[in-house]
């Protein structure tokens, strides 16, 4: 039986993890790519990297936990740079209500004293009293794991074909599974953007081994530790398509935010602020569509890195089970 033809368009996360898993399975893939290089028009280049289905609970649908759960097993195999130290969620004292609702809407944690927030986190000693852990939960760094699956795929003589800006009926194959993100709203007209701003700064007087989640009433984040003394600071969520730099309110809430969590953020070095525009359907849960041989996969929201390997193997499920003929 002759192997079905997919092209994948896009080579972020969505994109790679598909090419992944449908190659895997034994179907003739190639990616093709807007961009010159990999994650230069991808929000995935932007990404936080938690995998952290737990805490999302907080602020998703239940379906997000249960899908983000594969990532902690799938990551770990083709990524053997996750680190699964869990996340730390931490509150100033006087916002400890905060903690509370948080653990109301979430599960598999343990509360934290100020004792143990030390063992965690030395550098967070004495600065919160209570915290929830997360230990199952892990993270990643988003460039480098993106860089890590193109050069796998290479391995599997999958090609990535770069500076190719098309359309799923501008391409002659079997099938074609869209993962354009928020690029494909020419065709999926329901999608909205939400738009996200980051931060990376340098310090050598912090060093933290977890996600760290600071709960605040006006501008909670999260700090993510990175190798070399950097440190991802997220992110903002407004409902825009804009892509233009990042806004002032946002930069000083950013950085008022990770001075919050330790006062030694206050002389890091800022490296790079960075925005992305999100892909989200209504319910902010994503979808897999069908519409002649186009297969959309879309609507990864903030989850991307959490999400994408259970909708790359429910899309390579669907294309596997479909003949040549039937894929046209």
């Amino acid at each position: 039986m002759i192997s079905p033809r997919v092209t994948v368009i896009g080579a972020g996360v969505a994109g790679l993890v598909s090419a992944l898993e449908l190659a895997g399975r034994g179907l003739s893939v190639e990616v093709i790519e807007r961009g010159s290089r990999i994650g230069e028009r991808s929000c995935s280049w932007f990404a936080g990297g938690m995998l952290a289905p737990w805490c999302e609970q907080v602020n998703a649908e239940p379906e997000v936990s249960t899908l983000g759960r594969i990532a902690l097993d799938w990551w770990p195999r083709h990524f053997p740079a996750t680190m699964r130290n869990g996340t730390l969620v931490v509150a100033p004292p006087r916002d400890t209500g905060e903690l509370v609702h948080f653990a109301r809407q979430t599960e598999r944690f343990e509360w934290a004293g100020a004792d143990r927030i030390g063992e965690l986190e030395p550098d967070l000693a004495g600065r919160f009293r209570k915290a929830l852990f997360f230990a199952e939960e892990a993270h990643l760094a988003p460039r480098q794991a993106l860089t890590a699956l193109a050069e796998r795929l290479a391995g599997m003589g999958v090609p990535i074909r770069f500076g190719i800006d098309a359309s799923p009926a501008s391409i002659d194959t079997d099938h074609v599974l869209d993962c354009r993100g928020f690029a494909a709203r020419d065709t999926l007209t329901e999608l909205r953007g939400v738009r996200g701003e980051m931060a990376i700064v340098r310090s050598k007087e912090i060093a933290l081994s977890r996600p760290v989640r600071l709960l605040h009433p006006r501008f909670p984040l999260y700090v993510v530790p990175r190798a070399d003394g950097l440190f991802m600071i997220g992110a903002t969520m407004i409902e825009s398509a804009s892509s233009g730099p990042v806004t002032a309110r946002s930069a000083v809430e950013l950085l008022n935010g990770a001075y919050a969590l330790h006062p030694a953020f206050g002389e890091a070095e800022i490296v790079e602020f960075g925005v992305d525009v999100r892909p989200a359907f209504a319910n902010n849960l994503p979808r897999l569509i069908r519409r002649d041989h186009t297969t959309y996969l879309n609507g990864l929201y903030r989850h991307g890195f959490l999400l994408a390997p259970a909708l790359a193997q429910q899309a390579a499920t669907a294309l596997c089970g479909l003949s040549p003929g039937e894929l046209t």
